[in-house]
């Protein structure tokens, strides 16, 4: 066991409802690797609570007052109604924390919350959302007040604030330092205060060693520095680490040492297998270690303990390092990466949330879209299916890379055992799966595990339409708990999806999706504009299809993405065989991802964003689904030339009859059936007596089937190792009978219909 004090740190602004699982995973990880001594804070959550306090928004109003901002309208409304504020955050902190839902109806009913420019159209928002229950309105009201008093701390004492976000424009497209060297070298604001004096706690009560900083997006990177400065000057001798997804993309050709004021170490792609190496490099550095290595006793400090016990051995063993940035001692930005072989993903461990609050994030509902609205509300266990992404070939996105590239998976038996652990930890039963593309096949072997032991979760995550989702899949999902899926429909033109090796066609979406919202299950498709060649005809066609989705009810929800062009994707790397464009940035000594480009063949692509956007957000309330398409566009567009009738005609494809699906696996979800034999108009007959949750049902068949069937749903209830396939079965029918008419009568067909699947 090692006696290195770790310090795992998520940097203001994530998401406010569930942790960011970086740390968890480290730290799950690093535990089993017999690192003990870890602590994990997320700090993004910590600053929100302390800043929408009492005593936090007396220290707003307060700076505001003494200061010299120029108000809007709606500033000064909110600073004549400050008293409220002050009365009223406490309470609606607590409600959204959901400890105390009773305070709803006053939310609701009652002017108890004071109201600024958010409140403006509320009530043609609650009309969009339709019958929404009382709890849900207080807490979309609730989120509305607490995005008022963000408005007014961007306003005046906090410029670079977000809810999920924190001076992001500083990171985005930084391919140099400078803008982000100048923010941190000046005096910090309010809330930089309060970030720090919560890392004073921190340090002060956990003394670390090493303290690591996972930035997952453009706005954690500000917030991880400037924490990472604060370190330096308390504890100069203490270790910092940073890694995530940010610079997996960004900082991967990273020259700029003034970074390394802040950072020692930089570390690339998964993070067990450099922290691994860096740790044992750190604990070889350490006194104490050589200490404790002779004497057999420690000595109560850390790595600023200064000895005689320092000899010239102790010397970076940087042979070891794996995919890491350091500055040397010439002053150089330096990248090490011996080629140690990576964790596998079935020894990563289980994500460890024991230190985090978790009953005091917070439930939001930010926007009235259904989907968006399982990434704001609620506690969700984050986890993974498998490392990377299955397909990686969509040359859009950054396949290259690490994260994508490297496809790994872990036994069902394996993740059921983790979904235990992390519910017997959490007391949370609801998991955001957070694959790239979740592959089918395993997710059709999670559910049956699920199924198998018995385990309750309620999961969602994000899956490629592809065909092998099939109707059937879809149904033993939802019985495992999924309630919903995301996926990409990006452009819904064929041409394009072809062009960007997207893997699917309109048509198998429309067969995908439809079978997932059978199975009750919520559809939400990710939809580009914007793709390299892409007409004004095609953008247009494109809404057609998704409007023809929408009418259909086989989509739910969706959002409009822009493309863009990054360095890692196909398109950044081969330009010319999409015939763009690049134009800028110049490389710089810093991040290096987001690329500009023209599209000289394609249209005017941002003139179609708002009208893209309008059109959706009434699609998936459905409303205005009849309008023209020109309905949503200040300027002239061409008709579409999509089919009307595309995704009905899609629908109509029944697929291979079962008698064609030989070789694939029988699954029942529901119990075993009781058998009477019965004389009918025709002779004896079979009655199998079905108990489900719901209903009560009966299936007839011939008398000499009833043994048979009720053995087979016995073996499928009781026996689920045994891959019993539909071939087994026709070879156990009874002699005399034909099994292909049997798959054609009325008794089988209702027994598909209450959840007899063949996957």
């Amino acid at each position: 066991m090692s006696s290195l004090r770790i310090l795992l740190i998520t940097p203001p602004l994530t998401q406010l409802n569930t942790p960011y699982p970086a740390t968890a995973y480290l730290k799950g990880f690093l535990g089993g690797r017999g690192y003990s001594n870890v602590t994990q804070a997320d700090l993004g959550l910590e600053l929100v609570l302390k800043l929408f306090s009492e005593n936090g928004l007396r220290r707003v109003f307060s700076e505001i007052a003494t200061g010299n901002f120029e108000l809007s309208d709606n500033a000064r409304r909110m600073l004549r109604l400050q008293r409220s504020y002050l009365s009223t955050i406490g309470p609606i902190i607590r409600f959204l924390q959901n400890k105390d839902n009773t305070l709803a109806p006053r939310i609701c009913h009652s002017r108890f919350l004071p109201e600024a420019s958010r409140f403006d159209n509320v009530a043609d928002l609650e009309a969009a959302f339709g019958t929404m229950g009382l709890t849900d309105q207080a807490r979309h009201l609730a989120t509305l007040y607490l995005e008022d008093l963000g408005d007014l701390i961007k306003e005046t004492v906090g410029p670079q604030f977000g809810f999920s976000r924190y001076a992001e424009k500083l990171a985005m497209s930084a391919t140099t330092f400078d803008a982000m060297h100048e923010a941190l070298q000046s005096q910090p604001n309010l809330l930089d205060q309060m970030l720090l004096e919560l890392l004073d706690e921190l340090m002060e009560r956990v003394q670390p060693d090493v303290v690591g900083f996972t930035v997952p997006f453009p706005g954690n990177l500000y917030g991880a520095l400037r924490l990472a400065g604060r370190v330096k000057e308390i504890s100069p001798a203490t270790k910092t680490l940073m890694g995530g997804g940010y610079p997996n993309t960004e900082l991967r050709q990273i020259q700029e040492p003034r970074f390394f004021d802040y950072i020692d170490y930089l570390t690339l792609d998964d993070g067990e297998g450099p922290w691994l190496r860096l740790l044992e490099h750190i604990s070889n550095q350490l006194p104490v270690a050589r200490y404790e290595l002779e004497t057999g006793s420690s000595l109560p400090v850390g790595l600023g303990y200064q000895s005689e016990l320092t000899t010239d051995n102790l010397q970076p063993a940087t042979q070891a390092f794996q995919r890491t940035f350091l500055r040397n001692e010439a002053g150089e930005v330096e990248y090490i990466n011996h080629p140690h072989p990576d964790i596998p993903h079935p020894e990563v461990g289980t994500p460890d949330y024991s230190d985090l609050p978790l009953s005091e994030y917070l439930s939001v509902i930010e926007v009235l879209n259904p989907m968006h609205r399982l990434w704001s509300d609620g506690r969700w266990n984050k986890l993974t299916v498998a490392h990377g992404c299955y397909w990686k070939r969509c040359s859009f996105c950054d396949v290259t890379l690490d994260y994508i590239s490297r496809y790994e998976t872990a036994p069902a038996t394996l993740l059921v055992d983790r979904i235990e652990q992390i519910i017997a930890q959490t007391g949370q039963t609801g998991f955001h799966f957070v694959d790239e593309a979740a592959p089918p096949l395993a997710l059709r072997d999670l559910a049956i595990e699920l199924l198998k032991r018995r385990v309750s979760i309620t999961w969602w995550g994000n899956i490629r339409f592809e065909k092998t989702f099939t109707p059937d899949l879809c149904r033993l999902l939802a019985a495992s708990g999924c309630i919903a899926v995301s996926g990409g429909l990006e452009v819904a033109s064929d041409r394009l999806l072809a062009l960007m090796e997207k893997g699917v066609t309109i048509a198998q979406v429309a067969r995908v999706t439809d079978g997932f919202t059978q199975a009750g299950i919520m559809v939400h498709a990710y939809l580009m504009y914007g793709f390299p060649t892409q007409t004004a005809q095609e953008t247009v066609d494109s809404l057609e299809v998704v409007r023809q989705l929408f009418a259909a009810g086989i989509v739910q929800s969706g959002y409009w993405h822009r493309f863009s062009m990054t360095a890692h994707s196909p398109v950044g790397k081969n330009p010319a065989k999409y015939q763009v464009v690049p134009i800028g940035p110049e490389p710089g000594a810093f991040a290096w991802n987001d690329l500009w480009h023209d599209d000289p063949t394609g249209t005017d692509h941002e003139q179609f964003g708002p009208g893209l956007a309008k059109a959706l957000y009434n699609y998936l309330h459905g409303v205005a689904l009849q309008e023209p398409l020109s309905f949503w566009f200040d300027f002239r567009v061409p008709k579409t030339t999509v089919p009307r009738q595309l995704i009905q005609q899609a629908l109509q494809d029944s697929g291979k009859p079962d008698f064609a699906k030989q070789n694939l696996r029988l699954f029942w979800l529901g119990n075993t059936p009781e058998l009477r034999q019965e004389s009918g108009k025709k002779g004896q007959r079979a009655v199998l007596t079905f108990y489900e949750q719901a209903e009560d049902f009966e299936v007839i068949v011939p008398a000499a089937l009833g043994p048979w069937l009720q053995d087979l749903l016995t073996t499928l209830t009781q026996d689920y190792d045994t891959k019993l396939l539909l071939k087994d079965a026709a070879r156990t029918f009874p002699a005399g009978q034909s099994f292909q008419q049997f798959l054609d009568s009325p008794a089988w067909h209702l027994l598909r219909e209450k959840g007899l699947l063949i996957l």
